[in-house]
């Protein structure tokens, strides 16, 4: 469902996305993570067709993102981290506008409004204009509007940012359901349990290109290693770690505990019970040691902070999504003359 390969964006003398490449299939959930500045938002935004890449290209639903940007956006819903909306409208005219766009039934748009609004708890504030509605409300229904015409791909751009927990758990639930009903999500979040719960897949992205890439389960054991157990005992026992280290690689021990990795814990954790239990030693427990996608994340992208904050570039084009009519036939930039300077993101929005 969502195709890139080689993506590049320059601003002016600034590369924000460096050769990304994705696959994603009909029905994945992939988080992208990354730290501010890494290309995320750019990425999502060449994506759905709002931003034409400098080079590489990209498919959405067999659509190209260039030559058929009109098509790509009916068919992706999308929530963008600064969504912008008309603070002066009322939320039914606010949706049935957009669903418009899209090309929808009235009657099927009026529907459709009243079921998403009563599921994400807005129904009672249907007769409140958009600018009397909370950070969390508005981000909401930003997320409304993106699934107003019930999309088959979603970009999801930081969807619980400003929300309160019951909120975000209302958010999460709904992306689930979404998941299970068969929509490809690509969703950008700093939220690192949110996309451990939801994604199947994470792409951690930094300095404009993907550095990692996998499930969590991979992405923890080709960055972290074996997987770690920690052995307790009733008692202390003087020599616990000369008596596994043979079926072991002990990593650090104390009086009645020792913690290990081994690449065969099915096999290697009863030979060790065994062993204890013939000599009479009583255990306490036996477990491993949970390793978090945080954990994952830190050990690639720690120290990072970028100079360059991406969402400077892009932000004066962020409320422009729902106005702008096709993409507009820009000459390919000729990067590789220094003396030229490819125009800013200010300007290819305006154009």
């Amino acid at each position: 469902m969502i195709e890139a390969a080689n993506l590049h964006k320059i601003f002016g003398s600034f590369q924000a996305v460096c050769g990304i490449s994705l696959d994603i299939a009909a029905g994945e959930v992939v988080a992208l993570l990354g730290p501010n500045g890494a290309g995320k938002t750019t990425t999502v935004r060449m994506l759905s067709a709002i931003l034409k890449p400098t080079k590489g290209y990209a498919r959405v639903a067999g659509y190209d993102v260039i030559a058929q940007a009109r098509e790509v956006r009916h068919v992706v819903g999308l929530l963008t981290e600064f969504p912008g909306l008309y603070n002066r409208m009322l939320p039914m005219d606010y949706l049935q506008f957009f669903g418009a766009l899209q090309g929808m039934d009235r009657a099927e748009c009026i529907r459709r409004s009243m079921l998403l609004l009563k599921q994400f708890g807005l129904w009672d504030a249907r007769e409140k204009r958009l600018d009397s509605y909370s950070k969390g409300m508005k981000q909401k229904m930003a997320l409304i509007r993106a699934l107003i015409h019930d999309p088959p791909v979603l970009f999801l751009d930081e969807p619980t940012t400003a929300m309160d927990p019951q909120s975000a758990r209302t958010v999460r639930n709904a992306i689930a359901e979404l998941r299970a009903a068969r929509r490809t999500i690509l969703l950008t979040t700093h939220n690192l349990t949110e996309a451990e719960t939801l994604a199947d897949r994470i792409a951690i992205v930094s300095g404009g290109a993907i550095v990692a890439e996998g499930t969590i389960a991979q992405l923890t054991r080709q960055l972290m290693g074996e997987a770690l157990w920690e052995l307790r005992l009733a008692a202390r026992s003087d020599g616990l770690a000369l008596l596994i280290d043979d079926l072991v690689r002990v990593e650090v021990t104390g009086d009645d505990w020792v913690r290990y990795r081994c690449a065969e814990p099915r096999q290697i954790n009863p030979q060790i019970i065994t062993r204890l239990a013939a000599r009479g030693i009583p255990i306490v427990a036996l477990t491993e040691l949970p390793r978090r996608l945080e954990d994952v994340y830190l050990s690639i992208v720690g120290g990072d902070d970028p100079a360059h904050d991406e969402s400077a570039d892009e932000r004066s084009g962020a409320n422009e999504t729902g106005r702008r009519g096709d993409q507009a036939q820009l000459p390919t930039l000729p990067v590789d003359v220094p003396s030229y300077r490819p125009i800013t993101e200010d300007q290819e929005v305006q154009r």
